[in-house]
């Protein structure tokens, strides 16, 4: 007959929270460009700084540092521009 397996508490297990990256957000990123894609001037620009707000909030409640903030929001800030680039080129092809 095999020995019992142990039952473990969670907190006797080390664990890590890994961020998923903002640029992979496929979604939100989508959403950003097509929003923005829509809005011109002043009205882009304050949707722009809401959502920089929500992402910098989200990710300082799950601890990350100000620098880890900064790359997070310019890694997301240059997958919303690819997508803008794409849509406008596909619009000019067709």
């Amino acid at each position: 007959m095999a020995s019992p397996v142990p039952i473990r508490s969670v907190r006797e297990y080390a664990m890590t929270l890994v961020q998923f990256p903002t640029y992979r957000r496929t979604a939100d990123v989508r959403r950003c460009a097509a929003t923005l894609r829509d809005l011109q001037g002043e009205a882009a620009n304050g949707f722009w700084r809401a959502e920089m707000a929500r992402l910098a909030s989200a990710l300082r409640r799950l601890g990350s540092s100000d620098d880890e903030i900064a790359l997070q929001a310019r890694l997301f800030m240059d997958a919303v521009q690819v997508e803008l680039q794409a849509a406008f080129a596909h619009e000019s092809a067709g």
